[in-house]
């Protein structure tokens, strides 16, 4: 924030690391008072949220096995139902945090780029949502089911499932944040390119972590597409980078 410039009554003055911090701390609890109305919100229509986050698992008798485990669980969906209504807010304070710090020319961009990350985050939750849950969770059951019968309990599928769609959806977004970085020139295409092998070995292990299942088919539904993202990055920040020069 070295370059922002804050107005006052008497003209400018350059903001303190303190002030700073103060004004972060500021924002901060405002967006959490206003995560804590949203979630509440979402606690009236938890009942619907379970049955949009349930339906890749349809058919199958989800239980639980602990007196407090549904408060945990219902908690959980209220909290992640919560995030989403109050991600404008969120977004809304986060802008007024950086912008004093950004030229206009970088504000231009940053703005253009909004509408951007809000469709990739989207895409990237409904590609997990619909392609990547499914066949998890198809792989989960069948997995050893000659065995034992396989008992699910609610909070183990609810904490895979809010924890696999944000994840992608948020992975989606290096496209949009690799142009706009070129753009401002903080981000060299060249350095993105060079990076490739390391990149294509950490979305691997990315897959690894983020999927529940440990076969190749799984994963690589998730690493593949972060690979064509990557790539898509270089592509994007190539061209961004070009038309800056320009």
């Amino acid at each position: 924030m070295g370059r922002g410039l804050r107005a006052d009554m008497g003209g400018e003055k350059r903001l303190t690391i303190l002030g700073h911090l103060g004004e972060l701390r500021r924002r901060l609890l405002r967006c959490l008072f206003a995560l804590a109305i949203t979630s509440t919100v979402a606690f009236v229509f938890y009942r619907r949220l379970f049955d949009i986050l349930i339906l890749p698992a349809r058919g199958i008798d989800l239980i639980f096995i602990e007196m407090t485990e549904m408060v945990g669980v219902i908690t959980r969906v209220c909290f992640a139902g919560g995030l989403v209504l109050a991600m404008p807010y969120i977004i809304f304070e986060f802008i007024g945090f950086v912008a004093p710090a950004l030229t206009r020319r970088e504000k231009t961009y940053f703005y253009l780029v909004l509408p951007w990350m809000a469709l990739m985050f989207l895409g990237g939750a409904a590609f997990g949502y619909f392609v990547l849950v499914p066949p998890a969770v198809k792989f989960l059951l069948k997995l050893g089911s000659e065995i034992a019968a396989p008992q699910i309990r609610v909070e183990s599928y609810i904490s895979l499932v809010t924890r696999l769609v944000p994840a992608i959806g948020l992975v989606f977004e290096t496209p949009v944040v690799a142009t706009f970085l070129a753009r401002i020139d903080i981000l060299k295409p060249d350095w993105l390119a060079g990076k490739r092998k390391l990149a294509i070995i950490f979305a691997f292990v990315l897959a690894a972590m983020i999927t529940p299942t440990v076969d190749p088919i799984n994963q690589s539904l998730v690493a593949v597409p972060l690979v064509v993202l990557y790539e898509m990055s270089i592509w994007l920040a190539r061209l961004a980078y070009r038309r800056r020069a320009a």
